[in-house]
């Protein structure tokens, strides 16, 4: 599996960006998919995340209710909405991918990775 992140850049506080994750290849059954950020001088951290057959969405509690994850099934796509952007926002964003039972909290159980995406945002 290819997954290819885009949809980074610099944005205003307060305003919104769109992160776009598109997947080629072939997903079998249980596979995970989920977005993680990586502030600069910090761990790489998850974000949100749902099995492909599923539709239960996971949050991290610090970006419920900001942050919505979603797919386009026809275009085999993978978004990240992030509303009300913040400063303390400005990461690289990764989407990945893995054979799982269930959503893994932790990067090290993925093993498919987009390039990553910066989103900086200014004061």
């Amino acid at each position: 599996v290819q997954l290819q992140a885009s949809g980074g850049g610099l944005v205003q506080a307060g305003g919104s960006r769109r992160l776009s994750c598109a997947v080629s290849g072939r997903i079998g059954t249980n596979y995970i998919m989920a977005w993680f950020r990586q502030p600069p001088g910090k761990e790489r951290e998850f974000v949100a995340g749902f099995r492909w057959d599923s539709n239960y969405t996971h949050y991290a509690d610090s970006v419920k209710g900001q942050f919505t994850m979603s797919r386009d099934n026809a275009k085999n796509t993978v978004y990240l909405q992030i509303d009300s952007l913040e400063p303390e926002d400005t990461a690289v964003y990764y989407c990945a991918g893995g054979q799982q039972l269930c959503v893994q909290f932790h990067h090290q159980f993925y093993t498919d990775w987009g390039q990553g995406t910066l989103v900086t945002v200014s004061s």
